[in-house]
């Protein structure tokens, strides 16, 4: 163990120098942060614990783990508690509800980390989630509807009000369509992890990786001294989105769409230090 722990040692102080390297050279000015920065930040005050959650990155587990940590005890078992208990906002808390000083003295001395996934992946298993799965009724209410009225050559009259057959080739349009993010943020679901967490901001100590997940998850609870009990839960390898399935969704993408969508997630592939998907044709 104390080998493993050094070599994941090494890994995660290389992932931190890699981060603030491509700070330096891309971010000339430093911002102060709103509270609306810190929403993704939740607080386990018992452990000293921060943790920015980016959604299709194992979030619904760790804020199943974040509910164990806090819970004083009241749950035990992360899989016992159901997803959509995970996501209700009262059971955690975040950073942006507390004061300014209490806010900064957590910044300072807490354990902070966040998890990341290749962008493009992450993109896809969005994709499928929200908008190929008939139970999620509002997104396609919400973004389909209004993604087949501006981006379909005549939708049909079903198409336009049920948006539940958004094509992958038409959610992509969508996020690179101008109007998108002049009337709305990006869904937390799609918005860059940098847009979302702030790593030029905020010093993280851990960035865990999707690919590591298992290694990186129990790194983190044993750096903050967590019960031996608490274990982050396996992955269900079945229905996650891969990288071969990233590339067919990649397919039917043009080369001038494929190389406008990687610009747009391009910060992310850069500060995480994932390399351009080979599938792409954008050389």
């Amino acid at each position: 163990p104390q080998f493993e722990q050094s070599s994941l040692q090494a890994v995660h102080q290389q992932r931190r120098e890699m981060l603030s390297n491509v700070c330096s050279r891309y971010t000339r000015k430093r911002r102060l942060l709103q509270p609306d920065d810190l929403r993704h930040l939740v607080v386990d005050d018992a452990h000293g614990l921060l943790y920015c959650y980016v959604p299709k990155v194992a979030c619904t587990n760790w804020k199943r783990v974040m509910m164990v940590l806090t819970g004083q005890g009241k749950y035990q078992d992360p899989l016992a508690i159901p997803a959509h208990e995970a996501h209700v906002a009262s059971n955690l808390r975040t950073l942006s509800e507390y004061s300014v000083p209490e806010i900064n003295s957590r910044l300072r001395s807490y354990l902070k980390f966040v998890f990341v996934r290749e962008p493009f992946e992450r993109l896809v298993s969005a994709y499928r989630n929200k908008f190929t799965l008939s139970y999620n009724t509002a997104f396609h209410k919400r973004y389909g509807t209004k993604i087949v009225r501006r981006h379909r050559r005549e939708p049909s009259e079903r198409a336009l009000r049920r948006g539940d057959d958004v094509r992958f080739e038409e959610f992509v349009y969508y996020l690179l369509d101008p109007r998108t993010q002049q009337e709305e943020p990006f869904n937390e679901h799609w918005e860059r992890v940098h847009s979302l967490c702030h790593p030029c901001i905020i010093h993280y100590d851990v960035v865990g990786k999707y690919e590591t997940l298992a290694e990186d998850a129990n790194y983190i609870l044993q750096l903050v001294g967590a019960d031996a009990s608490v274990k982050f839960p396996a992955s269900s390898k079945t229905t996650r989105t891969t990288d071969d399935m990233t590339a067919q969704f990649f397919q039917d993408i043009s080369p001038f769409y494929q190389r406008r969508l990687f610009n747009l997630y391009k910060m992310d592939y850069l500060l995480f230090n994932y390399s351009i998907p080979s599938y792409l044709r954008i050389r």
